[in-house]
């Protein structure tokens, strides 16, 4: 193979004795710089006339595409996305999906060892097999003269311009070939970008990097084709219980699909004593249970027959609710339902139950939001911590669980102030949900919500505080008729 550094260029001069890359599109002008060797902002576009390629040798044909994309077919390397300087946005990515493949990061410096340990460490990195070293390109060409290349490799370089294609051209030389290079680089230049590109590197990225946007680079290379859509699970869990977690959930999933007018799915975990079924007057099915003993077989057709439809919106994948059988499931199987059910839906809202299994601390920590509801006593502070610790430290890209305070201000009952409450945990609350055992009984005896039984009360509010504050979206609240309204009939 040629190395694709070592050919003419016919634009070398004294004046270009670095050899680096040369944007020689006609440059903005609002800059004062007119060095056109200087770095060049990536978010900048060319102007029209500009040519592609700062190589290209006009006194002679363009070679054959094969022959330009030799050292592209020898990485084993696919278009790369056309749009650059997308990774550093801070939206929301916890809804992807990494597949099972082996990851090898090579940094060159501290900075970049770090990011890496941690994307390697990020939940949404557990199936992948994630290997961090230091030393950079070289560590990466060392390495590989002996070992085979994994099917994604993160090379850090500081070398521009005909020095780093040079290094790319040994790294080829003992790469697989069906293994994506992403480099990460110092050098913030538009025509080092596209030279890469065009030379078959997956992706670019500039030092500083974030463990979020190594994340998402790598979602945005590997699609997993058995995932084309995961929706956004929201796990509800009590800090003791008779907190109310279950009903916050439900609610709070009626809101999404009725107010929100968003497709939900609500997965009732807790298999012998759920209690979703009786919240929505169905008749639960043997679905849960089905799934968790062949997870295998589980489809998006065989899902939708077992999902409950409760309206238009909202569906009901629910527990059993009997005590017949054994439910001794391990957490290889709750882990592949959930990622299924995932695909079912925009939202997935999981109601936890009150125990501490393998499985539900997978789910937890895997989740894209936790809710932890508590009531404001002794044991629910103690548990609640305990949850928010762990989950803190298990996810350490994420957002901390929200806290939602249930039955608040029971008449007679000591509690712990808001104030105390939330000092000890580290967490504000969402939002306080009342104590209004009156409205609740009403809800769950007639299989409505809150927001059919009560959508005026404190505690219909506090569910839409909660609703927005997890969805950034507030829902539609109906204004109230005036008395002359009414009497007009409008």
């Amino acid at each position: 193979m040629v190395n694709p550094a070592r050919h003419n260029d016919p634009f070398d001069s004294l004046d270009d004795l670095d050899d680096e890359f040369v944007d020689y599109a006609p440059r903005a002008r609002n800059r004062m710089d007119a060095d056109a060797g200087d770095d060049y902002d990536l978010s900048a576009e060319p102007s029209p006339g500009a040519p592609e390629d700062p190589f290209a040798d006009p006194l002679e044909p363009a070679p054959a595409p094969t022959q330009r994309q030799a050292f592209a077919s020898t990485l084993g390397l696919r278009d790369a996305p056309a749009a650059f300087g997308h990774f550093g946005e801070q939206d929301d990515i916890g809804a992807i999906s990494i597949p099972r493949i082996a990851i090898h990061f090579f940094a060159g410096s501290d900075a970049t060892l770090q990011a890496c340990d941690t994307a390697s460490l990020d939940r949404r990195m557990a199936r992948a097999q994630c290997v961090v070293r230091p030393g950079g390109i070289d560590g990466a060409i060392d390495a590989y003269r002996n070992e085979p290349t994994p099917s994604l490799l993160f090379v850090e370089a500081s070398e521009r311009g005909r020095d780093l294609l040079d290094r790319l051209g040994q790294l080829a030389e003992v790469c697989d070939a069906n293994t994506k290079v992403v480099v990460i680089g110092a050098h913030n230049d538009i025509s080092l970008y596209r030279e890469l590109i065009r030379q078959g590197v997956s992706e670019y990225m500039v030092a500083p990097v974030q463990p979020l946007q190594l994340i998402k680079t790598i979602a945005t290379l590997f699609n997993d084709p058995e995932t084309p859509f995961v929706g956004r699970a929201i796990a509800f869990v009590g800090a003791r219980g008779g907190a109310g977690s279950s009903s916050i959930a439900h609610n709070f999933a009626y809101n999404l699909s009725e107010q929100l007018q968003a497709n939900t799915v609500i997965v009732d975990y807790d298999l012998p004593f759920g209690t979703a079924g009786l919240d929505f007057n169905q008749d639960p099915l043997q679905g849960m249970a089905d799934a968790l003993g062949e997870p295998d077989r589980l489809d998006s057709v065989l899902l939708d027959r077992m999902l409950t439809k409760c309206s238009e919106r909202l569906s009901l994948f629910s527990s059993p609710a009997v005590l017949d059988q054994d439910y001794t499931h391990d957490a290889d199987a709750y882990s592949e339902v959930t990622r299924k059910v995932r695909a079912a839906a925009p939202y997935i809202v999981m109601d936890m139950p009150h125990v501490w299994t393998p499985w539900l601390k997978a789910n937890l920590i895997a989740a894209d939001e936790v809710v932890i509801v508590a009531t404001p006593d002794l044991a629910s502070l103690r548990n609640a911590k305990n949850i928010i610790d762990l989950l803190k430290s298990s996810r350490p890209n994420d957002a901390p669980p929200r806290l939602v305070l249930n039955q608040m201000e029971i008449p007679g009952r000591p509690e712990i102030p808001v104030k105390d409450f939330t000092a000890a945990l580290g967490v504000e609350p969402s939002c306080l949900i009342p104590f209004d055992p009156k409205l609740f009984g009403q809800a769950s005896n007639n299989g409505q919500m809150i927001a059919e039984c009560g959508p005026s009360s404190k505690t219909a509010e506090a569910l839409n505080q909660l609703t927005a504050a997890i969805t950034g979206r507030a829902p539609e609240v109906k204004a109230k008729k005036s008395l002359l309204a009414s009497l007009l009939g409008k």
